[in-house]
C-alpha cells in the first residue's frame, strides 16, 4: 500500500512582535557612499542571494551571469551535469570572462588573451604556457568556486565560503512556501530596469502597503490595504494581504463594484447577486479558482483558500520580494549600483505553474530598459517606478532628517534593523 504524502500548509498564524524601536532611520543609508561601501564588505559577501532559475542553466554548457555590488559571477551547468558557480574573472589579468547575461558555452574562454577553464573551473589552455618562467600551476590558477545551493527551483549563491546552509538562512521560509511546489512553475514575464535611486529605497516600498492610497489609489477596489497582517520573523518578514475584497478607505462598501465583477467574471462568477455579500463573494471567488485550477492540471491542494485570492507578500533578506498570488510568483529583485548609491537595478519577473503533463514553455526574452519611463507592463509598478527617483531625490536635501515610520511601516525597520546588525560585524 502507498504511503499517503503528508500535507504541506503555509503556517499562518501571527507571529511575536519583537521590540525595534521608534527611533529616525537616517538617510546617510540611502544616500552615503560610505555606508554603499559598507554593505559591500559586510552585507553582501555574506548573504544567500537569489541567483536565478535552475531552466536557464537547464543543459551543459548554459550559463548566466549576475552582479553582486562589485562582484560578478557566473552560473554554468558543466559536462557531467552539475549547477556551478565561480567568479566571473580571468586569472591572467583579471579581464571579465562572459558579458552576456546569458547563454551557451563549451568552455569558459577569455577574449583578451584566449585563457580557457572547462566548465567545472579547471584550467584547459593557456597560450604560449613556456613564456612564463613562474610556470602555470593548474591549480593556482582554477577559476575561484562560489559557493551554490537549490532551493524551490532557484539557484541560490553566497561569497562567503564559511556561510550557513541555505536552508538555516531561509529559516522558516521553506516551510512557509514549499507548498506551492515552485519546482513547479516556469517564468513567464521578464523585465530589468535600471532606477535612479538606492537599492534600500525601493526594497522600502514594497515592504508597506500605507503608500497605497497615495500612489495606488485605483487598487482600493479589490485589495484591503488596511486590515494587514503583518509577520516579522528573524531575517525575513511578510505580509498577508487581503483580496478580493474593497479597502475600508473605499466608498462602497455593499456593491461589487466593476473591477470586483470583471475578476469574479475570470472564474465564472456573476457578481450581480452580492449586493451586501461580499465576503461571501470572496469565499466563492477561491472555491471557483480552486476548481479551475485543479481543472486546468494545476495541484492547490496544498494551499489554503485566502491563498487562492490574496497576496502571500515576503521579503528575503537583503533583495527579494516576492508577491504569491496563488497561480502566480512575482519575483522582485534589487541589485545595487556597482558604484552609485543613488541609482539601481529592479529585476521583475511573474511565474506560473506549468499544468501536469504539459512541456514546460520557452524562455521569453528580458525586456530591459532604463529610467522610470520603461514600462513593466503593470500599473502598480509603473506607479512605483515613477514615485521611487522623487523619494531618492527628496532624501538628499538638508530639510529630511530621516525617515519617521508608523506601525503600518514596520517591516521597513525590521528590515534595516537587521541590516544593522550585519553592519556592525567586523568584514
Amino acid at each position: 500500500m502507498t504511503q499517503a504524502r503528508a500535507a504541506l500548509k503555509t503556517p499562518t498564524e501571527k507571529a511575536p512582535e519583537p521590540e525595534l524601536g521608534h527611533e529616525r532611520l537616517s538617510k546617510d543609508r540611502y544616500i552615503s557612499r560610505e555606508y554603499m561601501e559598507r554593505e559591500g564588505e559586510r552585507m553582501w559577501k555574506r548573504v544567500w542571494l537569489l541567483a536565478g532559475h535552475v531552466d536557464d542553466v537547464a543543459e551543459p554548457g548554459d550559463y548566466f551571469t549576475l552582479s553582486v555590488a562589485r562582484e560578478s559571477v557566473v552560473v554554468v551547468r558543466d559536462d557531467a551535469g552539475e549547477i556551478r558557480a565561480f567568479r566571473n574573472v580571468c586569472q591572467h589579468r583579471g579581464n571579465l570572462l562572459r558579458r552576456t547575461p546569458r547563454g551557451k558555452i563549451r568552455s569558459l574562454l577569455c577574449p583578451f588573451h584566449l585563457w580557457e577553464w572547462k566548465l567545472d573551473g579547471s584550467l584547459a589552455n593557456i597560450p604560449d604556457p613556456e613564456t612564463f618562467p613562474q610556470g602555470v600551476p593548474p591549480e593556482k590558477l582554477r577559476l575561484k568556486d562560489v559557493r551554490s545551493e537549490i532551493w524551490a527551483g532557484f539557484v541560490w549563491i553566497t561569497l562567503d565560503p564559511n556561510a550557513e546552509p541555505l536552508r538555516d538562512y531561509l529559516g522558516i521560509l521553506p516551510e512557509h512556501l514549499d507548498p506551492y511546489h515552485f519546482d513547479r512553475y516556469a517564468l513567464a514575464e521578464d523585465y530589468s530596469v535600471e532606477w535612479d535611486c538606492n537599492w534600500k529605497t525601493s526594497v522600502d516600498a514594497f515592504n508597506e502597503a500605507y503608500h497605497s492610497q497615495g500612489i495606488h489609489p485605483q487598487i482600493a477596489t479589490y485589495l484591503d490595504d488596511v486590515r494587514i497582517q503583518i509577520d516579522l520573523y528573524d531575517k525575513h518578514t511578510r505580509f498577508l494581504v487581503p483580496m478580493m475584497i474593497p479597502s475600508p478607505r473605499y466608498a462602497d462598501q455593499e456593491n461589487p463594484n466593476p473591477v470586483l465583477v470583471e475578476l469574479a467574471k475570470s472564474v465564472g462568477i456573476d457578481a450581480s447577486a452580492y449586493k451586501g455579500r461580499l465576503e461571501d463573494l470572496r469565499r466563492d471567488f477561491q472555491q471557483a479558482k480552486r476548481r479551475a485550477l485543479t481543472q486546468a492540471g494545476v495541484d492547490v491542494s496544498d494551499l489554503n483558500d485566502d491563498q487562492l485570492s490574496d497576496d502571500y507578500h515576503y521579503t528575503i533578506f537583503p533583495n527579494i520580494s516576492l508577491n504569491i498570488l496563488g497561480d502566480e510568483l512575482w519575483i522582485f529583485r534589487h541589485w545595487p549600483h556597482p558604484s552609485d548609491p543613488d541609482r539601481m537595478t529592479f529585476d521583475f519577473q511573474i511565474y506560473r505553474p506549468v499544468p501536469e503533463g504539459q512541456a514546460r514553455p520557452p524562455r521569453p526574452e528580458t525586456q530591459r530598459g532604463q529610467g522610470a519611463q520603461f514600462s513593466l507592463n503593470n500599473e502598480v509598478l509603473d506607479q512605483d517606478a515613477r514615485n521611487l527617483p522623487g523619494v531618492q531625490r527628496g532624501m538628499h536635501s538638508e530639510g529630511f532628517e530621516g525617515s519617521w515610520l508608523s506601525d503600518q511601516e514596520r517591516r521597513i525597520r525590521h528590515f534595516h534593523h537587521t541590516l544593522d546588525q550585519m553592519l556592525a560585524r567586523e568584514p
